[in-house]
């Protein structure tokens, strides 16, 4: 039996941590271990005014938009991948106004949430010649300190309230680990003001003091978790569940009836998820 103590919530304890006008990081890249089941348990919940962060949104960026939860973003690349290309909910809600878009590349977002994790207020980053992206963003380019005539455009610090990742794995402290790729789920846990973490599983303390090294986020770091099986969906977890292209397809439905249908098709509806 999970105690009040512990970092365990439900589903909704956890989403509510979130508050309106937060800005949140989100772990995973596009179709790809996604923290979505809290993505929309948010909608649920009626947040406003998110700001979302990520080198590389698809699927989760997208549902916010058309949901109306998210009005600001920093991002870098932002598609469904290639079955489906750009994020049309998404594509839609920069083109009306509803989004107001602070675009990077990857790499500068990356840049910025260094900074905030080293406790520096900006990083140098390469790159950026030949963009317009310093000037739309006011970037500034810094002489070297140490060789003359070398000079860096340097990213202010982005600091998000939370970042949000979905793992594999999670001990009842709050000790996180990932099974393959990390994606940028690390440095956004570093940069964050509170991290919260969902798991497809909660397993002993034992098995990660066996193997102390695949540690992805230490349970300090973590404010609280939930666990939510098959939460990732309809992204992939791997290696327990690849991307769900027909649910993909029937989310891409146009219309309310459409959006609904999806939400409550979502693994997290079950009630031992929620609980």
């Amino acid at each position: 039996m999970t105690t009040r103590s512990s970092k365990r919530r439900s589903l909704s304890e956890l989403a509510a941590l979130v508050s309106d006008g937060d800005s949140i990081t989100l772990g995973g890249s596009f179709l790809h271990r996604g923290p979505n089941a809290l993505v929309r348990e948010l909608i649920r919940q009626a947040r406003r005014d998110l700001e979302i962060v990520k080198q590389s949104p698809g699927y989760d960026i997208d549902l916010l938009c058309r949901a109306g939860v998210a009005t600001r973003a920093k991002t870098g690349i932002v598609a469904m991948e290639g079955n489906y290309g750009l994020a049309p909910h998404y594509r839609r809600a920069i083109e009306s106004g509803a989004l107001a878009l602070e675009e990077h590349a990857c790499a500068t977002l990356t840049a910025g949430l260094r900074a905030a994790a080293f406790g520096v207020p900006f990083q140098p980053c390469a790159g950026i010649d030949g963009s317009d992206l310093a000037r739309l963003n006011g970037w500034v380019r810094l002489d070297d300190p140490y060789q003359p005539g070398r000079s860096a455009w340097v990213i202010p610090e982005i600091r998000p309230d939370v970042a949000v990742i979905h793992v594999n794995e999670v001990t009842p402290q709050g000790d996180a680990r990932v099974t393959g790729t990390t994606h940028w789920d690390r440095i956004m846990t570093r940069a964050a003001g509170k991290v919260l973490v969902v798991a497809e599983r909660e397993v002993p303390v034992a098995e990660f003091q066996a193997r102390p090294e695949l540690t992805l986020v230490p349970h300090f770091l973590v404010e609280a978790y939930a666990v939510v099986p098959g939460g990732a969906w309809p992204g992939s977890c791997w290696p327990e569940d690849e991307v769900d292209y027909p649910a993909i397809d029937a989310y891409l439905e146009e219309g309310e009836a459409a959006l609904q249908r999806h939400l409550a098709a979502a693994p997290e509806t079950k009630e031992a998820t929620r609980a």
